[in-house]
């Protein structure tokens, strides 16, 4: 079962210059040929009632999630704020950390990995390779396998680049497709077509105040992320 929070019961972190939301796996981050509402209006509505604001209140995206997973998005309440966070994810000042949970235990259980992606447009899909071919990108990631149940296993994941679909292709090729992820070769759907992929905690420096933000995002309600919430909390 999917969580259908509120986003008020969502808001991770709020001011004047950042908000950071606890996306559903079912929303997107910002509008797509679908029509249908992205998070980032959500937020500006919010914002807008909140604070009374005439007309539509400033949001801008500083990073997206595909629709499938969960977790912390962050949005720039300013343009000078988006600047500045936006020059912080490309020199990788963001400390970004997913989990995922895989049916097949990874061939190490801790591991740097470093691809070569490719995005095929048409196919909405990246495929990654040991080494660097034309138009190809760098991915980077670090991963641990940090608790197991009998038949899954949950990876913690450190992003180290942004590119299309990274963790989903990278994982997937090293043998570990994240579960639910059609896409990348998981045999089977979830209900509601979410994939086990979420975004649990970033870290990032105050666009004006330059102190550490740091925000930790729960997992949707569901029977096996509520398992390995505890396993971890148990540790």
């Amino acid at each position: 079962m999917i969580n259908t929070s509120p986003l008020t019961d969502r808001i991770l972190y709020e001011d004047n210059h950042l908000i950071i939301i606890n996306k559903l796996p079912s929303e997107i981050v910002q509008g797509d040929k679908t029509g249908d509402t992205p998070l980032s209006e959500k937020v500006a509505a919010y914002i807008a009632e909140k604070y009374n604001k005439p007309g539509k209140a400033f949001i801008g995206v500083v990073h997206r999630l595909d629709r499938p997973v969960s977790g912390a998005v962050v949005f720039a309440r300013t343009s000078k704020g988006l600047t500045r966070l936006n020059e912080q994810l490309r020199d990788r000042q963001f400390d970004k950390t997913y989990w995922a949970v895989v049916k097949n235990k990874p061939p190490k259980e801790e591991d740097h990995l470093i691809s070569w992606m490719i995005r095929n447009e048409k196919q909405n899909k990246s495929y990654c390779y040991d080494y660097e071919k034309n138009n190809s990108l760098k991915a980077e990631l670090a991963y641990k396998l940090i608790a197991s149940s009998d038949r899954f296993h949950l990876i913690e994941v450190k992003l180290f680049t942004g590119r299309h679909h990274q963790i989903r292709a990278q994982l997937a090729s090293i043998g570990c497709p994240i579960k639910g992820d059609l896409k990348y070769g998981f045999p089977r759907s979830n209900e509601g077509g979410f994939i086990h992929l979420h975004a649990r905690s970033v870290t990032l420096i105050h666009p004006t105040l330059k102190t550490p933000v740091s925000v930790i995002a729960k997992p949707p309600a569901d029977s096996l992320w509520d398992f390995f919430i505890s396993a971890v909390d148990n540790r």
